[in-house]
């Protein structure tokens, strides 16, 4: 990740580059774009600000004895061809899927999904719902796999290049149109919804208990402070339905040693291929020549310059920080000032001195490798996203809780376990000038005690914990407003308008200046595919193909 110092312009650069390609972020997207430019010959630099690659996802000790991914925090979007292309499985990425999706515990009983357990789960609850299941997830799947095959494509680019540029764009238009012509009416009204409508909305038209309903909706405000009656809420929900894990759609996961171990491997590909990974290296500024990029300044000192920049920064960060705003059009400018960052997410990790015992579903058992989500109805989502906007945060906060040290006991010490608490909702910033480093800890209590409602004693087997607000999130990994998608997921800010309309294809305003970043299609997630898709387009720049 980059500094966020004001930048001031230079006038000069080096006319011999020392290397192809300049990578600024050692993020996982940063670390995927440079093991495919590197695979096809070119020279490249990974620029990393922290003493560790890998973005938000790392593994560190939060406490002694005790790891964690610290920040993005379980596996099933990253792309299966990213997997393979990269043999991730072959530098050490092992996944293993969790023994049970979902556990919701609720104050009458509690719902489990999984593998031949939902219908059988939400039929306790609704026998009318337990058989619209079936037809619920078939129409879902058709749409996600509609999506899921653009996941690697570069959207159709709005452009003033004339007709000649436009040609591309035209064929990028009609390979589009074709494939959702050839969807049936049926599925491109469910596009439609999906696109225009909330979650609860969808939901509601499907489903009449609450529990189905909360363990569908809770995807639709992850990453998003929004109530999940908010339009355009169902595409965040439709955007968690893409991933896989080990083949599996649809499932989640988790990476043996943590989320670090994605980007471990990911950087023993990159110096596999000849990549020079540098960390502890803050980027002070990209100089702008004759329209053109080519060197990045370090805090420093030192210049390294390059044939391309590449970054993997929040565009915010990039354009707003490391930019000239002079080489740039006044209108990008302003489009990039209005980029919407900013998420309802504090993130904590805790060491625990035994395992949570529900009372909804008391002892061990598989329940406890699930996604457990600690939101009983969507009128209790849309409570705290209220409560959230009006006083900062939630005092019923909407939490989804790991226990990853049950699939993998190397991340606690014997008879110890990690949790990892993922929790909506919280303002990205606080008003009536509060500042988030002075109500760090009495979040993390509110939290804390939230979750021992559901799992009495859960909070006397804290032995310590790590606590990450909004406002930790952007200076630790660059999360703007602790937006862990870097950009909300809103219809304004996807496909060809992300970042800006006219820039889709990883290009800038700027020569030889290009984004990688989830801040480009298809968005956030620990996927690679922005990573992928970046590649693809400088390769073509520069020559050479994708192997």
């Amino acid at each position: 990740m980059a500094t966020l110092t004001r930048l001031s312009a230079h006038t000069s650069h080096r006319p011999n580059p020392d290397r192809d390609i300049v990578i600024i972020g050692g993020g996982h997207n940063g670390l995927v774009c440079a093991a495919y430019l590197a695979k096809a010959g070119l020279k490249v630099t990974v620029l990393e600000r922290r003493d560790v690659v890998g973005g938000a996802a790392v593994t560190e000790e939060f406490h002694p004895g005790f790891r964690n991914s610290v920040a993005s925090y379980t596996v099933s979007l990253l792309n299966p061809k990213v997997i393979a292309d990269l043999d991730l499985h072959g530098h050490g990425l092992e996944i293993v899927e969790r023994k049970i999706g979902n556990f919701l515990p609720l104050e009458d009983g509690y719902l489990l999904a999984g593998d031949g357990l939902t219908a059988d789960q939400v039929r306790k609850f609704s026998a009318t719902d337990a058989e619209q299941l079936a037809e619920y997830s078939d129409r879902l799947e058709v749409v996600a796999d509609t999506l899921r095959a653009l996941v690697l494509e570069t959207p159709p680019n709005l452009s003033d290049g004339g007709w000649l540029g436009a040609i591309p764009e035209l064929l990028k238009a009609a390979n589009l149109g074709g494939r959702l012509g050839s969807m049936s009416i049926t599925a491109r009204r469910d596009l439609l919804d999906l696109f225009s409508k909330s979650a609860g909305d969808w939901l509601d038209g499907w489903f009449e208990s609450d529990a189905i309903k909360a363990l569908f909706g809770f995807d639709s405000i992850v990453g998003n402070f929004a109530s999940p009656y908010t339009p355009g809420s169902a595409y965040v929900l439709l955007h968690h339905l893409f991933g896989e894990v080990n083949g599996k759609k649809g499932a989640w996961g988790h990476a043996i040693g943590g989320m670090g171990a994605i980007t471990q491997a990911m950087a023993r590909c990159c110096e596999a291929r000849g990549v020079e990974i540098r960390t502890g290296c803050t980027v002070e500024e990209v100089l702008v020549v004759d329209g053109g990029a080519g060197t990045v300044v370090l805090g420093s000192g030192e210049t390294l310059s390059a044939r391309a920049v590449v970054s993997n920064l929040n565009p915010k960060l990039l354009f707003g920080s490391l930019i000239d705003p002079a080489a740039l059009p006044a209108d990008f400018n302003e489009r990039i000032r209005h980029y919407k960052c900013g998420s309802g997410t504090f993130r904590m990790n805790l060491a625990l001195d035994r395992l949570p015992d529900f009372t909804a579903l008391p002892g061990p058992g598989d329940h406890l490798t699930a996604g457990i989500i600690m939101a009983p109805s969507l009128a209790y989502m849309e409570q705290a996203y209220a409560d959230a906007r009006r006083q900062g945060w939630s005092n019923e906060p909407i939490i989804e809780m790991l226990i990853p040290s049950t699939l993998d006991p190397t991340l606690a010490p014997d008879g110890q376990h990690v949790a990892s608490l993922f929790c909506q909702h919280v303002a990205p910033e606080l008003s009536g000038g509060r500042d988030w480093d002075d109500h760090r800890d009495e979040v993390a209590k509110v939290m804390i005690n939230a979750v021992d409602k559901w799992a009495p004693g859960f909070a006397n087997s804290v032995l310590g914990y790590q606590a990450l607000t909004p406002k930790d999130l952007e200076r630790t990994f660059g999360l703007v407003g602790g937006d862990i998608f870097h950009g909300a997921l809103s219809l304004d800010q996807l496909f060809s308008a992300r970042p800006v309309l006219g820039h889709a294809d990883h290009r800038c305003p700027i020569k030889n200046l290009y984004q990688c970043g989830a801040g480009t299609h298809p968005g956030g997630g620990v996927t690679g595919a922005p990573g992928h898709n970046a590649a693809r387009e400088i390769l073509k720049d520069f020559g050479k193909r994708m192997g």
